[in-house]
């Protein structure tokens, strides 16, 4: 029974003793949160979070209150108009400011660019030097457009915010699909494409390399004016300078593009040449027709849909006929074909400054032209645009 006693008593201590221990811990985690409530400063976990919530708002706020014209920052979402592409193209976009907005829409090719270490650094000139010049109006946005594969535009979404961070302009970007447009286009262009592609048996994949030629009848109805760029680009003036050249265009004429600065045509066109003493065609300027360069090009959608003369001229039949006349098998695209017809009907055509596609490829002096070459190649007044055309370096600033 002695034994059962002392048992007992030590349990009622250690019970007693527990019970102090249990209240010592209760007062402490009361002390706690009585120095989180009640504190001189009031500090929580809510207030904290609500601090941390009221900086990142006066951050957004900030950003969203300044000019839009100077802030370039934008958010990534779907693009849902889908430019009609059969594919819905992935899109930045800028919140609109009220009231009317007009739109500067500009176009470049951008394919396989992941695989090739050389595009990507011409890219990255191009977009750091048009942000660099790049001025526009209030209400004014530039859409850039970029004909990409699945790889090449998942790189150009990571790429582009940065290289256009500095941009004091509204942008957005839009991102084509180059499938959707390649089976759209091939039916349009491929009978002419065995007149003016590289190599046989590749037509199906060449077809995109005509998409100046068709974009009118492929683009929405309401796209009037784009503007398509080389990737191989820098911009030493305001690319906004570059669509006034619209305004310019004589009547009649659908598509502003500057002069091949080499004597690709006094070549291509040989045979023609030597069957037709004192022909014009591939002279060099100012009274020759030296041929176009596509590296900068003014495609007035609207008044390319309109044209009866340049429509017809996208038939199977009277490209083959012209090709035949001029003894013409090119290998460039586009440029072949605006090159061809301008021989024929260069009222389809504004010539644009050279300065404005200043192209400093020389391989043809070198290549058997060296005593014309220079008849070409010159360029009086300002350079707005250096085109690396050949891979060749552009001037630093």
């Amino acid at each position: 029974m002695g034994i059962l006693r002392i048992f007992s008593s030590a349990m009622a201590r250690m019970s007693t003793f527990r019970s102090y221990q249990t209240a010592l811990l209760l007062a402490a985690a009361l002390a706690v949160v009585a120095f989180y409530y009640f504190g001189s400063e009031r500090h929580n976990f809510s207030s904290t979070t609500k601090r941390i919530k009221q900086t990142q708002a006066s951050h957004n706020a900030n950003r969203n209150d300044a000019d839009l014209s100077l802030d370039t920052r934008l958010e990534q979402q779907e693009d849902k108009a889908a430019m009609e592409t059969g594919k819905e193209d992935r899109a930045w976009r800028v919140e609109a400011r009220p009231g009317n907005v007009e739109y500067y829409h500009a176009l470049m090719m951008f394919t396989k660019v992941d695989k090739s270490k050389g595009l990507q650094e011409k890219f990255q000139v191009a977009m750091r030097s048009m942000a660099k010049h790049g001025r526009f109006l209030e209400g004014e946005v530039l859409v850039l457009h970029f004909v990409s594969d699945e790889a090449s535009r998942e790189m150009g979404e990571r790429m582009l915010p940065q290289l256009l961070l500095d941009a004091a302009f509204q942008y957005e970007v839009v991102f084509h699909d180059v499938t959707s447009l390649t089976e759209k286009l091939f039916p349009i262009v491929e009978a002419m494409q065995k007149h003016f592609s590289a190599g046989a048996g590749a037509y199906y994949s060449d077809a995109i390399f005509f998409l100046s030629v068709a974009m009118h009848r492929i683009m929405p109805a309401d796209l009037k004016r784009i503007v398509q760029l080389d990737l191989d680009l820098k911009y030493r003036s305001n690319v906004r300078d570059l669509f006034q050249e619209f305004n310019h265009f004589p009547p009649g004429a659908v598509i502003g593009i500057a002069r091949e600065m080499q004597p690709v045509y006094r070549h291509t066109f040989w045979q023609y040449r030597k069957e037709n003493p004192g022909t014009r065609v591939g002279e060099p300027p100012p009274e020759g027709q030296p041929g176009f360069n596509s590296g900068v090009m003014l495609l007035d959608l609207e008044a390319m849909r309109d044209s009866t003369l340049y429509n017809r001229l996208l038939e199977s039949g009277r490209v083959a006929g012209l090709a035949q006349q001029y003894h013409f098998q090119g290998h460039l695209g586009d440029q072949d074909f605006f090159s061809m017809i301008g021989m024929e009907h260069p009222e389809l055509f504004s010539p644009l400054p050279c300065g404005w596609n200043r192209q400093l490829c020389t391989w043809w002096r070198e290549h058997g032209y060296g005593d014309v070459f220079q008849l070409y190649y010159h360029c009086p007044g300002p350079v707005h645009i250096y085109h690396g055309n050949c891979n060749t370096p552009i001037p630093h600033d």
